[in-house]
């Protein structure tokens, strides 16, 4: 009854992450319009850190190490830094939906690392197939014609392989971190490259109103602070690939907030396109999972035994 309790404990999590990531994509690109899109990123983090450093204050959380906090500091580069560089300049040029789907296929990218760094994780012919739909799918997704500029959505394509290489790090050195600790140095960290990447390249304006301070405290208190505290508990309590099915939704959530909040078009081409680049994730995400779990029960005992 425990077990089960956990189970829906942490469905509930995925549920409530990828509906707060989802809705983001619609409010970053509300903030773009009242801020330069890198600088808003930097207010997002920024609160959203100052949050964190406020609540690891009350709750004593110890400074970190030097060895975590080389790897917080790699993880704030490529987690917040890159990432949100990425996607912030994507979502200018292409859809909120669009910009989702490609930055949450994730997945795909970190199932074919976990294969060669995770043991107990390796891909199978039904996730190597899921793969290859997915890569498909993100072709058709992109919808992109001759002429056009193509390097928009790579470069959102980009966050993602940046933000499944920080998930890695997470896995292999950081297992056993505090994920508060691991979020709010990640976090800060990430922020100050972004203020870095916007004093030096970005030229814009911004215009503080009511609602300028809502996309604020919507991205930088719940889709930073708290979203990135929950996808740290639920990749440290989970294995990397299977933990990452909770993202399945996000693009869902992504595409028709967009079309439903921004009057966003939704072709038909782009439409399978994400319908394949889900049905790839949840290939790769589902396949042998039931294996993978035996033996990361087998690994826990074993460990257990030892002492």
């Amino acid at each position: 009854m425990l077990k089960d309790m956990g189970e829906s404990l942490m469905n509930g999590l995925m549920l409530f992450l990828c509906m707060i990531w989802g809705f983001n994509f619609v409010i970053m690109k509300l903030g773009n319009g009242v801020f330069p899109p890198v600088l808003f990123a930097a207010f997002r983090f920024l609160l959203g850190a100052i949050v964190l450093f406020g609540l690891s204050y009350f709750k004593k959380i110890p400074m970190p190490g030097k060895r975590e906090l080389k790897w917080y500091i790699l993880c704030g580069i490529l987690q917040t830094t890159y990432f949100n560089i990425a996607i912030q300049i994507s979502l200018n040029y292409i859809s909120a939906g669009l910009t989702s789907v490609l930055t949450y296929s994730m997945p795909l990218f970190l199932s074919l690392m976990v294969h060669y760094f995770i043991p107990g994780e390796k891909l199978t012919a039904g996730k190597t197939g899921g793969i290859l739909i997915g890569i498909f799918g993100l072709f058709l997704a992109m919808n992109i014609h001759l002429g056009e500029n193509i390097w928009a959505p790579i470069l959102a394509l980009s966050s993602a392989v940046a933000w499944a290489l920080s998930s890695l790090i997470f896995k292999k050195k950081l297992q056993d971190c505090d994920n508060v600790q691991f979020t709010t140095w990640q976090m800060g960290a990430g922020a100050i490259g972004l203020f870095l990447y916007s004093f030096s390249f970005e030229h814009g304006e911004s215009h503080w109103s009511l609602m300028a301070v809502v996309y604020l405290l919507y991205s930088g208190i719940l889709a930073s602070a708290l979203a990135f505290v929950i996808w740290s508990h639920i990749l440290s309590k989970m294995e990397a690939s299977k933990a990452s099915i909770s993202l399945l939704i996000v693009p869902v959530v992504g595409t028709l907030s967009g079309f439903l909040f921004l009057k966003e078009d939704l072709s038909a081409i782009t439409l399978l396109g994400i319908i394949l680049v889900l049905s790839g994730i949840w290939l790769v995400n589902n396949t042998g999972s039931a294996r993978s779990t035996l033996q990361n029960q087998r690994f826990l005992i074993g460990k257990k035994d030892k002492y």
